[in-house]
């Protein structure tokens, strides 16, 4: 399983989906986590709170993403996560550590 995590550190699942400007993209086996590559995007959000919802923005993001079945991110808006789940990823979040990921 291929997944991407939404971290400025490498170390921890810590970042919102949309202000992310790198996924960390690992592919899992088992417990075994192994570090595919880190992709750069252009974030979702445009740091102005009540921004709209940008179809293009999101599909440039999601693009980099289109390999990955789970996304892991502290915190998503509700239209974005649709988007991610109408292309068959799955948002999970919450804050913890990488390593923690395969342990359920």
């Amino acid at each position: 399983m291929r997944v991407a995590i939404a971290s400025t550190d490498g170390e921890t699942v810590n970042e919102h989906f949309g202000r992310a400007e790198r996924f960390f993209i690992y592919d899992i086996t088992g417990d075994k986590l192994n570090l595919v590559t880190v992709r750069e995007v252009t974030p979702l959000s445009t740091g102005d709170k009540e921004h709209l919802f940008d179809g293009k923005r999101m599909a440039e993001v999601l693009d980099p993403l289109k390999d990955c079945t789970q996304v892991y991110c502290t915190r998503i808006g509700e239209r974005p996560e649709k988007e991610l789940a109408k292309s068959g990823i799955k948002a999970i979040v919450g804050k913890r550590s990488i390593s923690e990921i395969t342990e359920g």
